[in-house]
Formats: structure tokens, C-alpha cells, sequence
């Protein structure tokens, strides 16, 4: 199992391409049909892929390579996940205070952490 350095917040256009198999023509043009895939640009200009970005290509890949959807077919089935994913992760906030404990902070940050360590593993899993 080759190891790619995934431990980024960001990577280009190419180390995505390595990572999920696909060339770069291929995820510029799913940009523009899946409005859910927006990576950023730096300064240069040049994309910059979130490892929530690379796991929706994964996505994507799955739906029209494995299960052979065609595009329109994959852009309902996200469609449908984002709906249904919005229904159900609805959370109630607690009231804002004026200062925020350095407990909460780091109790949100290890949260993240833990999810995108998840995330890297099963990215890991699948090359």
C-alpha cells in the first residue's frame, strides 16, 4: 500500500489525480457538473483539494464508474444524501457566550481530528 503523504489539509490537482486514479481533465470537468465539488484556488490560482473534496470524487467515482450511474443519475443521488443529510444532522446550538472555555476548543479541534484521521484511513484503505 503505497503511502501518499495524506496527512494535508490541501493538495493540488495532480496529487489528487494519483490519489483517486483519475486525470485531472476528468475532475476539472466534474466541477463543473457536480456543484458540490468547488475546490479552492490559492493566490497562483491553482486548485486546492479538501480531503472532504477528495472523498466527494471518491463518491462520485463509485456512482458513475462501479455502479454506472450516468452523471444526471449521480447529481439526483447526491441531491437526495445532501437533503437527507441536511434533515438529519439538524443540531441545536448552545447559546453563545461572550467567552468560549479553552475545554470547548479543544474538545471541537479533537473532534475534527479524529473525523479526518477516520477519513485518511479509509482513503488509505482504498488505494
Amino acid at each position: 500500500m503505497k503511502d501518499f503523504g495524506l496527512k494535508k489539509l490541501y493538495y493540488s490537482i495532480s496529487e489528487v489525480s494519483k490519489l483517486t486514479g483519475l486525470e485531472q481533465y476528468i475532475l476539472r470537468y466534474w466541477e463543473t457538473e457536480f456543484e458540490q465539488l468547488n475546490p479552492s484556488k490559492n493566490r497562483a490560482g491553482n486548485r486546492i483539494y479538501t480531503n472532504k473534496n477528495i472523498k466527494l470524487i471518491l463518491t462520485i467515482k463509485k456512482l458513475l464508474r462501479d455502479q454506472k450511474y450516468t452523471i444526471e443519475g449521480a447529481k439526483k443521488i447526491l441531491a437526495e444524501k445532501s437533503d437527507h443529510k441536511q434533515t438529519t444532522t439538524k443540531t441545536i446550538k448552545p447559546p453563545e457566550t461572550k467567552q468560549t472555555t479553552n475545554k470547548s476548543k479543544s474538545s471541537l479541534l479533537k473532534d475534527d481530528l479524529v473525523e479526518i484521521r477516520n477519513f485518511l484511513v479509509d482513503l488509505n484503505s482504498k488505494i
